[in-house]
């Protein structure tokens, strides 16, 4: 099985991919056009390109559990001054307001933990909503007019 990806209108649209890596580079080929159709510069398409790889990665290994029949949801739009992206997730949720800061001393060394707060600091909105049903991030990045 191959992503799929279908046009919604002339500036969304929709990426599902069953949670396995091998499938990363279509979600990679994804963002790119993305962020070149949409006007992002460099340094916001690179900011958009880890950030969506990241909590795609999480949505494979952590809610999904890699289960290739559980899929993740890419939505994604671009209208005048900003471009929002929406993924989501099959998995059981979990509660965003108990994310471990890895900035704190007792998590410093941990292995894993740090994605979301990486994703907070190079997104600027990012928004979380999870219930037992899945979780889906929106990310909005507002369009650099440089």
């Amino acid at each position: 099985m191959k992503g799929k990806t279908r046009k919604i209108s002339d500036v969304e649209e929709e990426l599902i991919i069953p949670s396995d890596f091998k499938y990363l580079s279509v979600v990679e080929a994804f963002i790119v056009n993305l962020c070149k159709r949409a006007g992002l510069g460099e340094d916001q398409s690179d900011n958009m390109a880890i950030a969506i790889t990241e909590l795609v990665n999480n949505a494979i290994v952590h809610a999904n559990k890699q289960d290739p029949h559980k899929l993740v949801t890419l939505g994604a739009y671009y209208h005048d001054n900003r471009v929002v992206v929406k993924i989501r997730d099959q998995g059981q949720g979990f509660d965003p307001n108990k994310i471990a800061n890895p900035t704190d001393p007792q998590n410093l060394w941990k292995q894993s933990g740090r994605g979301v707060f990486l994703v907070r600091n190079l997104i600027d909105e990012v928004e979380i909503e999870s219930s037992d049903q899945g979780t889906l991030v929106t990310l909005t990045e507002y369009i650099s007019q440089n």
